[in-house]
């Protein structure tokens, strides 16, 4: 059977799910052979077997920490040569998204970006994709090279299905372009005790009709009360009340949770662009005519300050 590259997004070791979504997926088009990069690298090995791979190839060396992308765009090319594989699968992520186009450009291939599902085709893999502001559903496939294809983040469950996951060593030679930008320090994010925005199962968002950075207290007690990761519009992050590394939309990260709830979002086709692939959507505005009413799953028409506070209590009685 024809194998699948899938490139490893993990933090030393520990592996964060949109990979384990990409093995699922690489599984309906072949045999995943995963690609682990950086310290720990070996150390994914278990989890990716339990979820499919039936190889898993690695590299630790210092380079992958030290630099920007280019030691890794070396290390899925040598992988491409050794591999000859029918598709290589990578997360929609920013960096992720930067080294699937510069594979695809040293490989000579045709690349996909944020897809949201994948089969088999006759002609090889055929993905799924959310064009033009989420308004069209195009099936897309790569008429030459190899395809790289890149996935947004909650596009497939996660299922486990045990493989062999032989542990092989992955031989680099670093380009003379390796080394040209160095990492010079880092500083770790602060953590807010919430899932990643991109990766979370649900998602509260909050918009224009919050007002006031205070407000947005609603908006976090919301998401606590379901385990959410917290959103928001344009608009609110623009005047100020929200971390542009929260903003959902063309211009900020594109989401496609399980369920994402809009409070006092009006539906601009800007924010429509980063959540409209969302499974379930909810909204709660004041203005019965608030575009965004035209997209949602189940609308509440009404305040803010008097629906979130309510809807947040009622789900810690009932989890309580």
């Amino acid at each position: 059977m024809a194998e699948v590259l899938v490139y490893v997004d993990h933090a030393d070791g520990a592996v964060r799910k949109p990979t384990l979504e990409l093995l699922t997926l690489a599984r309906r088009v072949g045999e995943p052979v995963a690609v682990a990069l950086g310290n720990g690298a070996a150390d994914t090995a278990a989890v990716l077997a339990e979820h499919g791979a039936v190889k898993v190839l690695t590299d630790d060396a210092a380079e992958y920490a030290d630099y920007l992308v280019v030691p890794k765009v070396d290390a899925l090319q040598a992988a491409v040569e050794q591999v000859s594989p029918v598709a290589v699968l990578v997360s929609s992520s920013a960096e992720a998204k930067e080294i699937a186009a510069r594979l695809a450009l040293r490989i000579g291939s045709g690349i996909i970006t944020d897809a949201v599902d994948l089969e088999a085709g006759d002609s090889g893999p055929v993905a799924t994709q959310s064009v033009f502001a989420a308004g069209f559903t195009t099936r897309t496939r790569v008429s030459k090279g190899t395809p790289v294809i890149t996935v947004k983040p909650n596009s497939a469950a996660v299922e486990a299905a045990p493989a062999a996951g032989a542990v092989e060593a992955l031989s680099v030679t670093f380009s003379a372009q390796a080394t040209g930008t160095k990492v010079t320090s880092r500083t770790p994010r602060e953590s807010t005790g919430r899932p990643d925005l991109t990766e979370a199962a649900i998602v509260v968002s909050g918009g224009r009709g919050v007002n006031g950075a205070e407000n947005f207290a609603l908006i976090e007690s919301l998401a606590d009360s379901l385990g959410a990761a917290v959103g928001a519009s344009r608009a609110a992050v623009d005047a100020g009340w929200y971390p542009h590394t929260n903003q959902v939309g063309q211009t900020g990260k594109s989401v496609s949770p399980q369920l994402y709830i809009a409070s006092g979002i009006s539906g601009a086709i800007q924010h429509r662009a980063g959540m409209q692939t969302s499974k379930t959507i909810v909204a709660v505005n004041k203005d019965a005519e608030a575009p965004i009413f035209d997209l949602v799953d189940y609308g509440v028409v009404g305040d803010l300050f008097d629906v979130v506070p309510q809807l947040t209590e009622e789900i810690r009685t009932r989890k309580g």
